[in-house]
């Protein structure tokens, strides 16, 4: 009688104060202990099916992101990619000037890019050219990663050593570490620092004439290129520079010759007194005859295996058909838990998975991805609960299959809006966002106010970095890798 009081109560607390328990977290301290007749636990089946996000095409890469260069060519569960940068570096003043005058006497160009890290199999080298781009770039607007440009003159080759890019550079004029660093051509530094001046050629009189005179830089893996990895680099760091060294006379008297170095950079318009540089990062799937090219074949399966790629790669929709027919309970939690399937090989312990996954609903009326109701929200302050909501990824002791990488995702108001309120039950998705936004709604009672919530690489993750595949929906019932929902209830 006892057990039937507290039930009645509970259920008229919840019912008549909804927006309590919606703003609240639900410890797991909180949860009542399962004695399988007040108490129970369950699981509900999901039903997965894997897609090629083609509006990742329209993923943009900022100009103070990383920038990612470099091939993947042996991934057999995601195909190939390739990875292109594109950008401008300048004077940082101008009229700009090499001095000397005609003593001047060009002894090389150097370009260095800040190495910020790499994804992939790192003990693999890879080769890169850089070419002058033939093509102007845009400096008031950030490209997507579709974006290409036409290029011209192979102005250097590079045999990339990953390891070897973190050693120290240690001579007469710089000492760092972390750089790649490309020689160019000798006829390229003497159009720089011989032929390009202020006054005849006008080439450095103003940031528009040089950018007549010098378009910029591509970079990009070689045709045929070997490796597996993706780099980064970062244009902004004070490693990212074209370094141009020569020696000259200090005048004409002189007997000696003074070594010098003049640095060209990337402007954000704010660091130096030149308008702002263009950058583009171009990234190309290639799903070709990979395993997930099997497993998006048909759309109406419930596939078995679950293919995560971060943009600009692939999503899951998921689909609980059970969760609209679950009676009215009182819902203490709601887990939708994802695994990393079994491994094929080595190459899962370099192509690792997304540090974040984000679950959402979709909004095919206006093309866009929703939060899930009342689990992913925003507190008083204007933060997310992207902490409490799940996402991120985690080491799950899974018995059965031991410790394997995994997601989890809270979803217990938003089932519990379902089931006793009638709510809506979505077609949810899986993806690995990196600069990407969802249309916001706050939770119920005030779901009629939205909001916009941008995922960058800070708190999702850097572009074209990770890849996973979970156990689907469709996996044996017996496989304890199989995506489900877990359920905590008690029956009203």
């Amino acid at each position: 009688m006892r057990k039937l009081q507290w039930l009645v109560i509970a259920f008229f607390f919840f019912f008549f104060s909804c927006t309590k328990i919606e703003t609240t977290n639900i410890g797991s301290g909180l949860i009542p202990p399962i004695d399988g007749v007040t108490t129970l636990d369950t699981t509900l089946d999901i039903v997965s099916n894997n897609f090629v996000n083609r509006l990742n095409d329209s993923l943009k890469v900022y100009k103070q992101d990383d920038h990612v260069i470099g091939v993947i060519n042996n991934d057999p569960l995601f195909g190939k990619t390739t990875a292109s940068a594109y950008f401008e570096l300048k004077p940082t003043s101008y009229k700009f000037a090499i001095p000397g005058g005609s003593s001047t006497i060009a002894d090389s160009a150097v370009l260095i890019l800040s190495y910020k890290g790499a994804y992939g199999d790192t003990m693999m080298q890879q080769n890169w050219e850089v070419r002058e781009l033939s093509q102007s770039l845009k400096t008031d607007s950030a490209y997507s990663v579709s974006s290409t440009f036409s290029t011209g003159t192979v102005l250097g080759t590079k045999t990339i050593d990953i390891p070897s890019v973190t050693d120290s550079v240690k001579y007469g004029l710089e000492n760092a570490a972390n750089q790649i660093r490309i020689k160019l051509s000798p006829s390229f530094a003497t159009k720089l620092i011989k032929q390009f001046d202020s006054l005849g050629t006008n080439a450095y009189a103003s940031d528009s004439l040089f950018r007549v005179n010098f378009k910029g830089f591509a970079v990009m893996p070689a045709g045929g290129s070997p490796g597996n990895a993706l780099i980064r680099i970062n244009l902004l760091d004070t490693n990212t520079k074209l370094a141009l060294f020569y020696n000259f006379k200090s005048s004409e008297s002189a007997t000696t010759r003074d070594t010098a170095v003049s640095y060209f950079r990337f402007s954000t318009g704010n660091t130096f007194s030149v308008p702002v540089s263009g950058s583009a990062n171009h990234i190309k799937r290639e799903h070709g005859s990979s395993q997930l090219a099997r497993f998006t074949s048909n759309p109406e399966a419930n596939d078995s295996l679950v293919f995560i790629q971060t943009a600009p790669g692939t999503f899951a929709t998921i689909k609980i058909p059970k969760l609209r027919g679950f009676p009215n309970a009182i819902i203490h939690k709601a887990e939708l838990m994802a695994f990393q399937a079994t491994p094929l090989s080595l190459l899962e312990q370099v192509l690792t998975p997304p540090r974040f996954l984000l679950l959402s609903s979709y909004d095919s009326g206006n093309k866009v991805q929703t939060n899930v109701p009342n689990d992913f929200v925003m507190d008083n302050t204007g933060s997310f609960n992207l902490a409490t909501f799940g996402g991120y990824l985690m080491d799950k002791d899974v018995p059965g299959a031991g410790i394997v990488k995994a997601y989890s995702f809270e979803l217990t108001r938003y089932v519990q809006g379902i089931v006793t309120r009638k709510d809506s039950s979505y077609t949810l998705r899986l993806s690995a966002p990196s600069n990407d936004s969802l249309k916001y709604t706050f939770p119920y009672p005030a779901n009629t106010n939205t909001s916009t919530f941008y995922f960058s690489p800070n708190n999702a993750n850097q572009v074209a970095n990770g890849r996973v595949r979970l156990g689907g929906g469709g996996m044996s019932e017996a496989n304890p890798l199989r995506m489900r929902l877990r359920l905590i209830y008690s029956k009203i």
